[in-house]
């Protein structure tokens, strides 16, 4: 297993997106200015979406104005189709972009009012239009361990997707537990198969939600299968709102503590992140479902 991983901290974005009410933009540059203090170093801060659609993230281009300049520390705005991408790049203040591509067709007319091959297509585009555009671009794979409306999601069939966008040549593939549903044995069978499909050239990314408590053992298992990079949200806020029931992606400072504990490297603070949390719970005005922010790190003889 490999002793360093990098943290992909999601809360700004996939966090709050499925929050009911809407935060200030000063709240959310605070959420942003907290994760940087504790250590992350890669940080989802928006998307950009229609507000209609996704209220929560109607002030994407306000948030990018505002971001703090942070040495090391890369920023990265959630796009669906080429619109998304040209506001993205109109605000020259993002690192990279990630374009999101559904493997089930009810899936992405849902989320983003097109089926598979249209999202497949529009990822080429964006791929190629972000390298013109001189930015990074990472794709995701929603719902590629089951979808709430299709049910299972066939491994040949995210398999043949990941084998195209490769071709493409993005930054980075993620495989995303849009709707909490995975366990570790798909996991450990699902992210070697692409790496064999794909050779080692493209990164890859996991990102699991703790919907139905398997979260963190998803993240072990994507260790295992040598995974470099992981999604996590402060607080384990977060979820899709455009499937039902999927909420809680794994808690930034819950899997911090986890890694710590196994000696993984992610340069990112434990109390810190402890911290953020705890802010983050006043400013949302209730407790964040992680477990951390409520108990701790490990327990010192003292305060026994």
């Amino acid at each position: 297993m490999r002793d360093q991983v990098t943290l992909l901290e999601v809360s700004p974005r996939d966090g709050l997106q499925n929050e009911a009410g809407v935060m200030a933009t000063v709240d959310k540059l605070a959420l942003i200015s907290d994760a940087i203090a504790a250590g992350a170093r890669r940080i989802e801060v928006t998307s950009f979406v229609h507000p209609k659609k996704v209220p929560q993230m109607a002030d994407a281009e306000a948030v990018c104005a505002g971001l703090p300049d942070a040495a090391g520390v890369r920023y990265t705005g959630l796009v669906l189709n080429r619109r998304g991408l040209d506001r993205a790049l109109a605000t020259g203040r993002l690192h990279e972009v990630g374009m999101v591509v559904p493997t089930s067709d009810t899936f992405g007319i849902r989320n983003q009012g097109m089926d598979v091959d249209a999202a497949l297509a529009a990822a080429e585009e964006v791929i190629a239009t972000a390298r013109e555009g001189g930015i990074g671009v990472q794709v995701t794979l929603a719902v590629a361990f089951g979808c709430p409306f299709e049910g299972e999601v066939p491994a040949e069939r995210v398999l043949a997707m990941a084998r195209r966008l490769a071709a493409a040549a993005p930054d980075e593939i993620c495989l995303a537990d849009t709707v909490g549903v995975a366990v570790p044995s798909q996991v450990l069978h699902l992210f070697p198969a692409i790496r064999a499909a794909i050779g080692r050239d493209i990164p890859l990314r996991a990102h699991f939600h703790n919907t139905r408590n398997s979260g963190f053992a998803n993240a072990f298992a994507a260790l295992q299968a040598d995974v470099a990079v992981l999604d996590a949200s402060i607080g384990g806020i977060g979820g899709c709102p455009f499937a039902p029931k999927a909420t809680g992606n794994i808690a930034s400072e819950d899997l911090i503590y986890m890694l710590d504990r196994m000696g993984i490297h992610s340069g990112v603070s434990l109390d810190g992140m402890i911290d953020a949390a705890q802010r983050l719970g006043e400013r949302l005005g209730r407790p964040v479902p992680g477990m951390l922010a409520k108990a701790g790190g490990f327990p010192s003889p003292e305060a026994a």
